[in-house]
């Protein structure tokens, strides 16, 4: 994901504060995580672990595997989704 993708979601859980607290704090939580993905980057590389270099990439990766899933759920009709519209690639 691209951090305009990134900023856009945030972005629209701020304008849309009540009935999605829930979906807010997990994306924040997302956001957390994936800091921590790029943050723990180069000190794996300098340690020379590859575990740890695995792992950070996987943080990194999580946004958007979460937006995948939770479009995935949309389509399906299990979960409804207002913010996807703000994770799509921009042209």
């Amino acid at each position: 994901m691209t951090l305009q993708q990134l900023s856009s979601i945030k972005q629209w859980h701020l304008s849309h504060p009540l009935g999605h607290q829930v979906e807010q704090q997990v994306w924040d939580g997302i956001l957390a995580v994936w800091v921590a993905g790029w943050t723990g980057l180069p000190m794996a590389w300098f340690m020379h672990s590859m575990a740890i270099l695995l792992l950070c990439a996987a943080l990194v990766a999580l946004p958007g595997l979460y937006v995948g899933w939770r479009r995935r759920l949309h389509t399906q009709g299990r979960l409804r989704c207002d913010w996807l519209s703000s994770a799509r690639t921009p042209r």
